[in-house]
């Protein structure tokens, strides 16, 4: 069983203020959340094998394989601006010293 005083403890790590009814509540489900998860560990399952999903599926990727790319020359064919071999873009950061 889960008091509230625990409860309050974990809503303060977590940086949180609880009302009292809120309190209340929490402790009361969490308790029930907890009763569940005992009722499963009571499960035998010796002979159940652990899986990482319920269903058994396979990659669909396909195989990684090295391909030529684009030229520098092709990938700014269409570049509205650059310069120098580069994509030329607005600045997205300002530097220097906020203006007064």
């Amino acid at each position: 069983m889960i008091d509230e005083k625990q409860v309050q403890h974990v809503a303060k790590l977590a940086r949180l203020k609880l009302s009292s009814e809120e309190l209340e509540r929490f402790s009361s489900q969490i308790s029930k959340i907890l009763d569940y998860i005992n009722q499963l560990n009571e499960v035998d399952t010796t002979d159940v094998q652990p899986l990482s999903h319920a269903l058994d599926i396979s990659n669909v990727f396909r195989d990684d394989e090295v391909t030529p790319s684009s030229s520098r020359d092709d990938a700014l064919a269409n570049a509205p601006q650059k310069r120098d071999g580069f994509f030329l873009v607005p600045p997205v950061l300002e530097w220097g010293p906020p203006e007064a």
